[in-house]
């Protein structure tokens, strides 16, 4: 790769790592090492076709179909079951509303890997139904479906739980 072009990826892996990162600590229910895990994989192939992505109107929302696409991918290999263990790292809990972050994240863990992928496009990204279902490769209407059981599904988890943490 050309060095414009290398630095030019450079500062977008940069500014769009953070972005990634949250967005894979979603969909993986706060399993940080497959986050970093699935934004190296999904910077590595967009680097390695950055000369054509670098064109595309909206290479950040490319780089949000692979990271999803690559976890979807994880998940239906049999070993995305096995977890690391360890022990726990050295840093303090970050400041914010903890008990319920802890509480979404493990509403978000028991749903299906594909159910989660719904939640997190439509609602952490903001994407249309159509777009999530162009990043899913399936039909708006299997879109809809998906998002109103996960919805449902994940009421069903937090119930009353989350008023508790809720502000008024």
């Amino acid at each position: 790769m050309r060095q414009p072009r290398a630095d030019e990826y450079a500062r977008f892996a940069a500014a769009r790592a953070g972005h990634l990162y949250r967005s894979a600590c979603l969909l993986t229910a706060g399993d940080t090492h497959l986050a970093e895990d699935l934004v190296q994989e999904t910077l590595g192939r967009i680097y390695v076709r950055w000369g054509r992505i670098s064109r595309v109107d909206n290479p950040a929302g490319y780089a949000q179909t692979v990271l999803t696409r690559a976890f979807l991918a994880h998940q239906r290999r049999r070993s995305s079951t096995e977890r690391a263990t360890g022990a726990v790292p050295d840093r303090a809990a970050a400041d914010g509303d903890l008990p319920l972050r802890l509480t979404l994240l493990q509403a978000l863990a028991r749903l299906p890997a594909k159910d989660r992928a719904v939640v997190v496009l439509r609602y952490w990204e903001d994407r249309s139904v159509e777009e999530t279902a162009d990043v899913m490769n399936a039909s708006s209407a299997a879109v809809r479906t998906r998002c109103t059981r996960a919805l449902g599904r994940l009421r069903e988890l937090l119930g009353e739980e989350l008023g508790e943490y809720a502000t008024p």
